[in-house]
């Protein structure tokens, strides 16, 4: 079990890191497929991973028994997401001593989306309204858990300016994260500018990116829609040209995030963190290819 090192710790360790981000299981079936990714990540020996929360709160349970599973049966340093969404302060209280005596010792503080089929975000009457408030209740109780925030190099797309972003990226900063993974970006550009507006309002925190290889056109085109993400043309069409063969959009978008990440790690990045969509494929792939080329360590 990995839950006494913190991701915090490791940063300061100054090596690139390796991560992965698992969603919780609809039900058993995709639950088994899940584990048996997750099996194939071990032998990669990712320095943590993490499992999303659910809009509202829905997957709650279901979180939490996949965290407990990737942190006892497989020893990852797990780092569950937390929302404020749909939770009295009381409820998230509670939930933050649960995660902290099974043994977490990260954690992911997010608003989070609003539940399905609802647009604006509403806050639980006794509850959380911003991110920065969470970052602050898990410090007030429990100050030896690093704590991630989300930041977003293409901005929020709530945020009314890239500087009213920064602003409330600054709110959870000055709250006690510790480090920001970035929502996916396909641009590295992007990222780098976003680091510099970081640097320039006073944000010295760690950021790592966030990267998603993508498995086909449609999909790029949702998330890229969904996140306000701009879609590169040169990567639109090397997915174009692949056609109806699933093997080769999948290999494009191999291809593609191993360009990001090299780039990235190149130029002093503190690592990279891969949506793998619960697959396992991509981080196996990638993890070959910057071994092979020395920019991560076997």
């Amino acid at each position: 079990m990995k839950q006494s090192l913190t991701i915090s710790s490791l940063l300061d360790e100054g090596r690139p890191l390796r991560s992965v981000e698992f969603f919780p299981p609809k039900d058993e079936a995709a639950g088994e497929r899940m584990l048996q990714a997750a099996a194939e990540i071990k032998r990669l020996q990712p320095d943590f991973v993490s499992i999303t929360y659910g809009a509202g709160g829905s997957t709650r349970a279901t979180s939490l028994k996949y965290a407990t599973l990737l942190q006892e049966e497989f020893g990852f340093r797990v780092m569950p997401h937390l929302t404020c969404v749909g939770h009295a302060k009381s409820e998230l209280r509670e939930i933050i001593e649960e995660f902290h005596t099974l043994g977490f010792r990260n954690i992911m503080a997010l608003r989070g989306d609003p539940p399905k089929g609802e647009t604006n975000f509403q806050p639980h009457p006794d509850g959380l309204r911003y991110a920065n408030e969470l970052v602050s209740l898990i410090k007030e109780l429990h100050p030896d858990i690093s704590i991630g925030v989300a930041g977003y190099p293409e901005t929020h797309p709530e945020a009314s300016s890239p500087a009213e972003d920064i602003t409330n990226l600054s709110r959870k900063v000055q709250s006690g994260a510790d480090f920001i993974t970035t929502q996916l970006f396909f641009d590295n550009q992007a990222y780098f500018r976003f680091v510099e507006d970081c640097r320039e309002a006073d944000i010295n925190i760690p950021v790592i990116p966030g990267i998603l290889p993508v498995l086909n056109l449609p999909q790029v085109r949702r998330f890229c829609e969904m996140c306000q993400a701009a879609l590169p043309n040169e990567l639109e069409k090397s997915l174009l040209d692949t056609g109806e063969n699933k093997e080769a959009a999948r290999d494009a978008g191999i291809d593609w995030a191993h360009n990001q990440v090299s780039d990235l790690l190149g130029k002093g990045a503190p690592g990279f963190h891969l949506y793998i969509l619960n697959r396992a494929r991509a981080i196996a792939k990638l993890t070959e290819r910057l071994i092979g080329e020395g920019l991560i360590e076997a």
